[in-house]
Formats: C-alpha cells, structure tokens, sequence
C-alpha cells in the first residue's frame, strides 16, 4: 500500500510539472516567440532553405515595424502560409522599381546584402516605374534574393495584422546561430540617411 502511494504522488508530481510546462510552452508560442522553418530561396544569401529562426511576436505591439526588419507575415495569397521577407517600405514611403534598382522616396538605395543588385525586376503590382504609395498600417516587402522572390512586388501590400512578427534569432544549424540583424546601415545613404530607420519562403 506505501508503494502504491508513493507511486501515485510520484505520478501526480510527474502530471503537474507536464501541466506546468506545457501552459508555460503555450503562453511563450502564442504570446511572445514562435518558432519557423526557412522554406525556399527568396531570402539567400542571408537566410537559407531549411533554417530554423524564432519569431519575437511581442516587440510590435510596443512599437511599429521599422525600414530593414525582416518580417513573418501571413501570405495575402493563402493566410495559412507563413511567409519571410524583409520591410522595405512603411506608411508615408513611396517605393518604386527602376532600371533594376529599388528607390525609396526618390533615392536609389544601395542594398549591399541582396543576391543580384542592380538587377531587381519589377512585377504585376509594382510595375517597372510605377511610384507605390505606401498607406498608414501596410508596408512594402521584398525577398533579399530579389530574381527568385514572390513579394509585394507581385501581389501587393502586406498590413499589420498580417504580420506574425520579426525574425529575430537563427537556432539552427549551429553554423547560423544568432541574432537576425535590421539591414538599416545598408537601405540608409546620402540624402536621406537621417529619413531612414530603416513562412514559407517563395
């Protein structure tokens, strides 16, 4: 009989701490960070297919996504996939594609960390020349590897509720291990350096 009682507080101690971390696990992945998977080329060269990296999912709901984060969003196309890109525009930018460059407010940017500068094409939404006017609570993304990315180029504006969060740590392979930096230094020159604070992968 005190070996059956020691057995089933033994279970119960057992049952409490499964509880306990479950709820814990829950409260982080629904609240505050969620973990994806890389799936797809758009990102190369600084994000590669199969990496795993976690989503803060609470940082926007103290301050606006910033020029530079990269983003996982709900895809406008399917909301039941998940995709990865980086910001390029937010409300009050305008954003056009010319001539194989990106401009942001009128100036080319200089975007030292994507696979193919000066070969950016545009698309069936942003239109080569076309002047995109970004509107309060929507912002412009892009892939970084820009020849092989399906973004707002094609399929429009990505709005704030349909951001999951920004991509903030790499944890796998231990080769990528960190965390995901703003591209802020590179989207910034000349004139407007002080104007700029800045998932399936397809």
């Amino acid at each position: 009989m005190f070996i059956l009682r020691n057995l089933w507080l033994f279970f119960l101690d057992f049952l409490e701490t499964i509880v306990v971390s479950l709820a814990i696990f829950a409260v982080v992945y629904i609240f505050l960070f969620q973990p994806h998977q890389v799936d797809g080329q758009s990102m190369v060269p600084n994000f590669q297919n199969g990496q795993y990296i976690l989503t803060d999912k609470i940082s926007y709901r103290i301050h606006p996504p910033t020029r530079g984060d990269v983003v996982v969003f709900h895809s406008p196309q399917d909301a039941s996939v998940d995709f990865i890109k980086r910001i390029i525009g937010v409300p009050g930018d305008t954003v056009k594609v010319s001539r194989g460059y990106v401009y942001l407010n009128d100036v080319k940017l200089k975007e030292t960390y994507i696979n193919d500068p000066g070969e950016v094409t545009s698309g069936k939404f942003g239109t080569e020349s076309l002047t995109i006017e970004v509107p309060p609570g929507q912002y412009y993304v892009m892939g970084d590897n820009r020849l092989h990315s399906s973004d707002s180029r094609e399929w429009g504006l990505v709005t704030i509720n349909e951001i999951v969060g920004r991509a903030f740590f790499r944890y796998w392979p231990p080769t990528a291990f960190g965390l995901v930096p703003t591209a802020e230094p590179e989207l910034t020159m000349g004139s407007i350096k002080g104007a700029i604070s800045a998932i399936g992968s397809r």
